[in-house]
């Protein structure tokens, strides 16, 4: 019988991406044009159900593959320093998801703000940088996840 470590590791990496993903991409959804909530976009309307609805759900899945890495792979995983350098990485993302993303998209989303609305762009505005940043902290635990280095 094949075993099930790949399917549980990819199920854990796509939901541990599912979980961020809503707040670094929906800052680009915003117009001052249309609401975000009014947009005719299904992948903007996915992101808004999985920001509101999903994390319960998601964040379950995502503690349950882990466990279930763990059983499969053993706890001396858990003494690799470039994991647990990419776990903090990934919890300081869900912190700017959770305490700061969320709340200020809340503020944003439903309003259709006029083309000349300043303080509404330099919001939006300040929105997609902090999407940047958590891309970026995206990319750095792929990278870690990737090449494995010996960080000490």
């Amino acid at each position: 019988m094949p075993s099930p470590l790949p399917l549980l590791l990819a199920a854990h990496v796509i939901l541990a991406i599912s979980l961020v993903l809503p707040s670094i991409l929906l800052p680009f959804a915003l117009r001052t044009r249309r609401a975000a909530v009014d947009s005719g976009s299904p992948v903007v309307h996915w992101l808004l159900w999985a920001q509101t609805h999903g994390t319960v759900a998601i964040g379950l899945g995502l503690a349950l593959t882990g466990i279930g890495l763990l059983a499969a792979l053993g706890s001396e995983l858990l003494r690799q320093p470039w994991l647990m350098a990419a776990l903090v990485i990934y919890f300081i993302n869900l912190g700017l998801a959770f305490f700061v993303q969320r709340p200020n998209l809340r503020r944003l989303i439903g309003v259709r703000a006029a083309a000349d609305d300043e303080a509404w762009m330099a919001r939006a505005r300040r929105q997609r940088y902090v999407s940047y940043l958590m891309a970026g902290l995206v990319g750095t635990i792929g990278f870690l996840m990737s090449s494995k280095p010996t960080l000490w």
